[in-house]
Formats: C-alpha cells, sequence, structure tokens
C-alpha cells in the first residue's frame, strides 16, 4: 500500500509537466536503426574495368542511372507499403437441455409396508417411497465482429543480415500535429528477393511482423481512463 500511494504522485507529476506543451519526439541515438545507419559495410568487390566501361551510362554499378537500387545490406532503406483492410465476422450460438424422472415405491410386499405404514407420521407412506425429478439447460451465444482498414507507407533500414541472407528491418515515424503525435513502428524479416524494383515491399511478405500504429498526447489522453480507475479495476474483486 505505501509503494501505491508513492506511485501516484510520481505519475501525477509526469502528466502535469506536460501540461501547455506538445509530445516531444524519442530520441533516433539509442536505437538499432541508428546503429545501422552508422556502421560502415565491406566495400563491394569490383573487376577491374576500363575507362570507357566506367565513364558508360549502362553501368551495373547500384548508384548508376540504371543499375539496381534494391536495398541489400545494413544500413539500406527501403519502404514497407502498409495496406491492411481485413475484416472477419464469427458467430456461434449452443443450446443443450436435459430432464429425467424417477419414482420407487413398495406397495405390497408381504404386509409390511402397511405395517410400516402405522408408525409412520402421518401422510407419509411406503406406497411411494422414493421419487425424484431433474432438469437442466444450457444456453449460449457469442458474436465476434470485426473491420480493420489501415493504408501507410514507412521507410525502414536494413538493421541486420542473418546467415541464411534474410534481412531483419526496423523503422518508425512520427508524426505530430498540433498537441498529438502519431508513431508508426514496424519490424520484422524479409527475403531480398522480394524486395521490388522500386524499393519497396508489402507488408504481408514480412515474416514476424510487429506494426504498432499509435499516438501520444491529448485525445489518447482522454480515451484511457485515468489512474484511479485502473487501479480500482484491478484491485477491486467486483
Amino acid at each position: 500500500m505505501r509503494r501505491l500511494l508513492l506511485i501516484l504522485p510520481l505519475a501525477a507529476c509526469t502528466d502535469l509537466a506536460s501540461v501547455g506543451s506538445p509530445p516531444d519526439f524519442a530520441p533516433l541515438d539509442p536505437n538499432l536503426e541508428h546503429h545501422a545507419l552508422y556502421n560502415v559495410p565491406l566495400p563491394e568487390v569490383t573487376e577491374r574495368r576500363s575507362v570507357v566501361d566506367t565513364a558508360s551510362l549502362w553501368s551495373s554499378s547500384q548508384r548508376s542511372l540504371f543499375g539496381d537500387r534494391r536495398a541489400r545490406g545494413a544500413g539500406d532503406i527501403l519502404t514497407v507499403v502498409i495496406e491492411i483492410n481485413d475484416s472477419a465476422q464469427i458467430s456461434n450460438s449452443t443450446s443443450r437441455g436435459r430432464s429425467g424422472s424417477q419414482s420407487m415405491g413398495v406397495p405390497q410386499l408381504f404386509g409390511l409396508p402397511q405395517a410400516i405404514d402405522e408408525r409412520l407420521p402421518t401422510g407419509a407412506s411406503m406406497a411411494d417411497a422414493v421419487s425424484m425429478d431433474s432438469a437442466s439447460s444450457f444456453q449460449g451465444q457469442g458474436t465476434v465482429s470485426r473491420n480493420e482498414r489501415l493504408t501507410l507507407r514507412v521507410a525502414t533500414t536494413i538493421i541486420e543480415t542473418l546467415p541464411n541472407g534474410v534481412l531483419r528491418i526496423e523503422g518508425s515515424q512520427e508524426v505530430r500535429v498540433n498537441n498529438e503525435l502519431r508513431e508508426l513502428i514496424v519490424t520484422g524479416y524479409i527475403r531480398p528477393e522480394d524486395i521490388s524494383r522500386r524499393n519497396d515491399i508489402a507488408y504481408d511478405r514480412i515474416a514476424g511482423a510487429r506494426i504498432s500504429y499509435g499516438g501520444r498526447g491529448q485525445i489518447s489522453q482522454m480515451q484511457q481512463p485515468r489512474y484511479g480507475q485502473q487501479i480500482a479495476d484491478i484491485v477491486l474483486p467486483f
């Protein structure tokens, strides 16, 4: 309880510090994308060419006019195209019912039931010794409806080349409009052959894709319950 009382003032101070100012951008320095861009690549192995070949417009170099400009190794930049238009609808219904009835009586057994009835309380009889009824019913219904649409483009950086040739990419984008900051984060693994000639790749060709699109600011804060309500929802058993 003492820790809880210490955490609440700190959380309140964090919110009060941002009053009247827009949310700050996340720093670029400590992430993997920054280190990959600053990493010096290995020199390319090129064959000896004549002066005519060097000056030709038809050179196959990556930086030439007609060269292949697709990303290849760590530090190269490519574009991820995110076009999500998914919809799903699931409806389940279950119904179950059961009923049972059992009865047992001893109206005649060598006159013993009649002899016993004389000693039983008024209204009791061995004629209907046991009678049982049971009934149970169950009904369940569930519905799931989902519709998502997202169209975005974000530049990512190759931060690692795996031993099998697969490339690991990571990218982030932040756009601040007034006092609201929109954040987009993309990471995952791609194959070099899936990169198009325009040096972009579709999101559905990224293995282990992690795509996050959210925001920070006044609008995002208004859409979240306050700290007291969140703690009450966790602590209270009802």
